[in-house]
């Protein structure tokens, strides 16, 4: 069943951090706590206890690891349902819809196949912000309300999910009337091992965004300050699942 992993959560926490991880476009197979895409995401928990300290951080469990589309998100144009029928999607709903009535509003930070499933919730009641990491918007994606603040961050060189892509979607929703930023990483592809310390800094600078409910707008190309080796990105990765362990989990259905 699907639910969150909480590897933080303070007494009366009403604000949470919900990080959703990438994927596959079809599997039923499980999505289990040692895959890449689930651990690229831990550095990510690390900044948000840093930029948030009263908030709860936990991880989205999804019941499989694909997008699983049903055959309306095959239509052209997609169907404006789909979005709504993704397993992923489904899911995050559901643990939105579920979640303890003391936390009120949610940060959705996806990166991939969970950035496609984070814009697609991005107009549930309880979103306080959305934050797309290199996500998975193919043409024609259906548009959503999302609830502002609202950031997309891609890296240049990413050939497992499109930048312009990611770009055109924001424009529609600009056009559309909702403010929302923009960053292009140079030099930085979809896995996000070069650049981890400017990854880190969009999601913390996204949360305090966010928390202080600032609005955010324009493009940009985010200036390089941290570029390592991705063995040292690996440690680091390492470093903060250790920190961090889950502490509690919340599972729905």
């Amino acid at each position: 069943m699907p639910g969150v992993d909480l590897v933080r959560n303070p007494p009366g926490a009403s604000d949470l951090v919900l990080l959703a991880h990438g994927g596959e476009e079809e599997s039923l197979g499980n999505p289990h706590s040692w895959r890449p895409a689930l651990l690229r995401m831990w550095p990510f928990a690390v900044a948000a206890r840093s930029a948030a300290p009263g908030a709860a951080v936990g991880f989205m469990r999804y019941r499989y690891r694909g997008w699983n589309a049903t055959a309306a998100d095959r239509f052209d144009p997609p169907h404006p349902a789909a979005r709504a029928v993704a397993d992923p999607v489904v899911d995050l709903r559901a643990v939105l819809d579920q979640l303890p009535s003391v936390v009120r509003r949610v940060l959705l930070i996806g990166h991939s196949m969970g950035g496609r499933a984070v814009v697609a919730a991005g107009d549930h009641a309880r979103v306080a912000g959305v934050l797309a990491l290199a996500p998975w918007l193919p043409v024609g994606e259906p548009l959503v309300g999302l609830r502002a603040p609202v950031m997309f961050a891609h890296g240049a060189d990413d050939t497992i999910t499109d930048p312009a892509a990611t770009m055109a979607y924001a424009a529609r929703v600009r056009a559309a009337g909702t403010p929302v930023r923009t960053y292009l990483l140079a030099g930085e592809d979809h896995a996000m091992l070069h650049r981890s310390g400017d990854w880190n800094r969009l999601v913390a600078d996204f949360i305090r965004s966010a928390q202080d409910s600032q609005e955010l707008s324009g493009s940009q190309e985010l200036p390089e300050t941290n570029r390592g080796l991705q063995a040292a990105t690996v440690g680091e990765i390492a470093l903060a699942r250790f920190r961090l362990p889950v502490r509690e989990r919340f599972r729905v259905g």
